[in-house]
């Protein structure tokens, strides 16, 4: 890994690697939250993401220019890291310490691009430097040549030959070293195309299950606000039904009063009966009272028909009252139930919620 010395930076974060068969799913590459540390390869000239979990290095990821580091979360974050062919993600504790990191890994993405710069201007430097060195070679021989004897010619012309084909040879590994450079990169770029596509494909899909999620709790929504509409519907029937109570209280007193009259009545037909037996010199008054008495028992019939009456609409009424307490403990369990139902729909999204 180089020679790293002291860490740049250091964090404690969950690692994950997307899934390299569904390039989708994370998969846990630690069991807690281990230390991620930001190093600086002297060696190399390189900066790396390093982090351990015991023995076993979980992340070992050279930074380079074409990085770059995404907050898919208020708590998690990741980048693609196309020489390990793989995708690596970070959960955070806090909302701050991501930030941090991001702002390192972006410090640290410019600390690279500057070193890369500086090591292709040394680069054509070096080469510039050997071709000059490799055009004035000749035309110090051709000098020699003109001025000196044949003797010097041989004695100059050899050594500054094979300096130019040493110079040479090395313009041609450079050259080749930089083809494949070349090549290395734009393969590295065609990873990364690749990548941030099925991060794509990974973010659409995500996005197209959300909307999904987002119908199913607006239809749950809509089918609570039902809900509630059916509860102040069988409300107001709880209100008919305790006005209903209370009209029924006052006809159960008006029976008792019709009652109390009809034993007045009764006990005034007693003692005109007696009167009719003291007295028979008032037989014509007591044909008078015999009438008033068939008009009494004929008015107290009427009251026995309204008693009945009553009776049968109290008996009514506490017939639909049972019924509508059963209608309304019926419609308070589904309600129960459909209640637990949207309960449970909640810890899913917040469990989905975490997932992503």
């Amino acid at each position: 890994m180089g020679k790293e010395k002291q860490p740049i930076f250091t964090t404690r974060a969950h690692v994950f690697q997307i899934d390299p068969s569904t390039k989708k799913n994370w998969v846990p590459a630690s069991k807690q939250a281990v230390t991620v540390s930001y190093f600086y390869d002297s060696t190399r000239n390189s900066y790396r993401i390093i982090s351990v979990d015991g023995a076993k290095v979980i992340i070992n990821s050279t930074i380079t220019p074409n990085m770059t580091f995404t907050k898919t979360s208020q708590k998690f974050g990741q980048w693609a890291d196309s020489r390990a062919n793989t995708v690596f993600g970070l959960g955070f504790p806090s909302e701050q310490q991501l930030t941090k990191f991001a702002e390192k890994f972006q410090e640290v993405k410019e600390a690279a691009k500057l070193a890369r710069d500086r090591s292709q201007e040394k680069i054509e430097t070096s080469s510039n430097h050997s071709q000059e060195s490799g055009r004035e070679t000749p035309s110090s021989t051709r000098a020699s040549s003109v001025n000196g004897t044949d003797d010097e010619k041989a004695s100059h012309g050899g050594p500054a030959e094979t300096h130019l084909k040493s110079e040479n040879d090395k313009l041609k590994i450079a050259l080749a070293q930089s083809s494949s450079n070349v090549k290395k990169w734009e393969t590295e770029l065609q990873t990364l195309r690749e990548s941030n596509a099925r991060l794509t494909t990974a973010l659409q899909e995500s996005a197209a299950s959300i909307e999904h999620w987002k119908k199913q709790f607006s239809a749950c929504k809509e089918e609570n606000d039902q809900l509630r509409s059916k509860i102040e519907e069988l409300e107001e029937q709880c209100n008919e039904i305790n006005k209903e109570k209370e009209r029924n209280a006052q006809l159960s007193r008006r029976l008792q009063e019709l009652e109390t009259e009809l034993q007045d009545k009764e006990l005034e037909l007693e003692e005109l009966r007696k009167q009719g037996e003291i007295i028979p010199q008032l037989m014509s008054e007591c044909e008078s009272v015999s009438q008033q008495l068939q008009d009494a028992e004929n008015k107290n019939k009427d009251l026995e028909e309204k008693v009945r009456t009553l009776r049968t609409e109290v008996e009514e009424s506490k017939h639909r009252q049972t019924n509508l307490k059963t209608e309304l403990k019926n419609f308070l369990d589904v309600l129960d139930g459909k209640i637990d139902e949207l309960h449970d729909f909640r810890q899913g999204l917040s469990k989905l919620g975490i997932d992503n």
